[in-house]
């Protein structure tokens, strides 16, 4: 590659676009099922609602949303489940390894934004092999409000002291990148990852598209595009992760 890489920060979501956490997710939801006498889903049918978190995991699995009457006690059945065996199978993406450590050679700071609560992240990732140290990890419950609105993400300028505008966000769900616009952040859909059932992520407002990690440095080459710095209308609320 060509060109100089421009200064200022990447912030990865976690589930789907940081860490592959589908197989320990998805088992998760299996521990569960059998509990209830019903059958085990494939990865295949689990992995694309991985990054609703719990949410997802209890739509796919049971049919239900946060308005049931019994979805807070499956919710809390499930997440006692996943965190005994939080990091089993869970990985970082193929070529993240690498484009941490381009960035750190680099030294363009990078972090970890995630609706995931901190009680989760944090023995996360203290049991996965990171490539790196982050700069910073913000999670689902560290900010007033998580994704879609922007308040995780400015928090994260905040800890690493660059401003939301020489930042970029990497997301694989549609609320990664609406989250990442109403902070004023260049915003890339990484298509590797869960993507959801819902928009497909050319509609999603991304500034770009991967399909491998490692095109994150071909796209700080390019430069902030001149949207990026400025931030989006608040998102309308939806439930996080």
């Amino acid at each position: 590659m060509s060109g100089s890489v421009a200064e200022g920060a990447v912030l990865f979501d976690l589930d789907g676009t940081f860490a592959d956490t589908a197989p320990d997710m998805g088992a998760a939801l299996n521990v569960l099922l059998a509990r209830h006498g019903l059958a085990p889903l494939s990865l295949t049918e689990i992995r694309p609602h991985v990054s609703s978190g719990s949410r997802g995991m209890l739509r796919i699995g049971f049919g239900l949303d946060p308005r049931s009457p019994d979805y807070d006690s499956l919710r809390g059945d499930y997440l006692a489940i996943y965190a005994e065996n939080i990091a089993g199978e869970t990985r970082v993406f193929a070529g993240i390894a690498d484009l941490v450590a381009a960035l750190e050679a680099r030294r363009l700071p990078w972090g970890i934004v995630t609706n995931k609560p901190g009680w989760l992240t944090d023995p996360l990732l203290e049991r996965m092999t990171l490539p790196g140290t982050p700069a910073c990890v913000v999670s689902g419950d560290s900010a007033a409000r998580a994704k879609p609105y922007p308040d995780p993400l400015l928090l994260a300028c905040d800890h690493i002291g660059c401003p939301a505008a020489g930042c970029w966000y990497i997301g694989d769900d549609h609320r990664d990148i609406v989250a990442g616009r109403a902070a004023g952040m260049a915003t890339l859909a990484a298509a590797y990852g869960y993507l959801g059932d819902e928009l497909p992520p050319s509609d999603w407002g991304a500034d770009g598209i991967i399909a491998h990690p490692m095109e994150v440095l071909d796209w700080l080459e390019r430069g902030l595009p001149p949207l990026s710095a400025a931030p989006q209308q608040d998102p309308t609320p939806r439930p996080p992760a």
